[in-house]
């Protein structure tokens, strides 16, 4: 089992970046695909990026590509989302979740979650 603890999370300007960092205790996360998920108000929750275990696989929201990028470092056991040009409807509770199977990136195959981090974008 893995735990996963979301930071980084604020408030911003439209054009701004912020890097959200995903620190996990526990098992060790390579063993894990990395997904990060956002929920705004009122909505579900929705896929924004993923990475494998070995980092040679990453994917994007159609929404969030070109603008951001995930990362891991497993010997760190982190996982980092660095978010750049900002829009306001980036603004959701941000969540990282661990995944124990094959890549993938829709939501219900993740088996762990964090709590979430906030990041609100204001125009």
């Amino acid at each position: 089992q893995v735990q996963l603890v979301e930071s980084g999370g604020g408030l911003a300007q439209a054009g701004d970046s912020l890097r959200l960092s995903c620190a996990t205790s526990g098992r060790s996360i390579s063993n894990y695909v990395i997904g990060w998920f956002r929920q705004a108000p009122g909505k579900e929750r929705k896929f924004v990026a993923a990475i494998s275990r070995a980092s040679d696989i990453t994917r994007y929201a159609d929404s969030v590509k070109g603008r951001f990028t995930i990362s891991r470092d497993n010997a760190k056991n982190t996982v980092d989302l660095q978010m750049n040009n900002l829009k306001p409807e980036d603004t959701a509770v941000y969540y990282c979740a661990a995944d124990r199977g094959p890549f993938g990136v829709q939501i219900g195959r993740y088996d762990y979650w964090g709590q979430g981090t906030q990041v609100t974008v204001s125009s």
